[in-house]
């Protein structure tokens, strides 16, 4: 008898993509504009959120969706903004998977919203296989993590529609090659929107916020 071998990572993400695609379709529907955010820890994720917040606040919605291992620091962070926020603890899961937006955004009044954030679990391997429904995948990867992880980590950056590179406050600090950086990631994946931040000191994030402004406004007006 022929034996017939099943792939359980095959089965996973094809449960996951049917889910993602009815988160999709709510987000559609509702003309939401949806950023999955990528990175590894401590590369400044809670921060840039926080300076898009402050950048596009007075003209759009923002709802965030949390995702870590365990605590709900950085939803409770994001809420003294005035934000909605909702926190997803994976208990151990590396990354955020389409059934556990599809519940959390139950908690969120879609009608009301423009633009949310889903910030994954730190880590540059897991969540990339993971569609949740988003309209891009940004990715952030700050100075300090160095201009070697597009070498060592290819993946998220070819998957990246939009990648961040922040704290470049701490250039003259730390050894990461802007040029060599450049020169690689036309390379990895030359369709990829690149923009140079620091989110704590201001830097760039005008340029950022203005090019989200406009995704933004493209899905809103879509089919009015």
């Amino acid at each position: 008898m022929a034996t017939k071998e099943i792939s359980l990572d095959s089965k996973i993400l094809d449960s996951n993509d049917r889910l993602a695609r009815k988160n999709r379709e709510r987000f559609d529907e509702h003309k939401v504009y949806v950023i999955n955010l990528l990175s590894s820890p401590g590369s400044g994720k809670t921060s840039t959120i926080l300076s898009l917040i402050d950048g596009l606040k007075d003209e759009f919605a923002i709802g965030v969706i949390e995702g870590d291992i365990a605590s709900d620091v950085d939803a409770q962070t994001i809420k003294k903004t005035g934000c909605p926020a909702v926190q997803i603890n994976t208990g151990g899961i590396c990354h955020l998977e389409a059934k556990m937006i599809s519940k959390a955004i139950d908690a969120l009044d879609l009608a009301s919203l423009d633009l949310i954030i889903l910030e994954n679990v730190g880590n540059l391997v897991c969540p990339v296989d993971f569609d949740l429904g988003e309209d891009i995948k940004a990715m952030i990867l700050s100075v300090p993590e160095g201009d070697d992880k597009l070498l060592k980590y290819p993946g998220v950056f070819q998957a990246a529609n939009l990648v961040i590179v922040n704290k470049v406050d701490t250039l003259a600090v730390f050894d990461f090659d802007m040029d060599a950086f450049d020169t690689e990631m036309s390379k990895l994946n030359p369709q990829a929107q690149v923009k140079k931040i620091s989110a704590t000191k201001g830097d760039g994030v005008a340029e950022l916020v203005e090019w989200l402004r406009t995704q933004i406004r493209a899905k809103r007006a879509q089919n009015k």
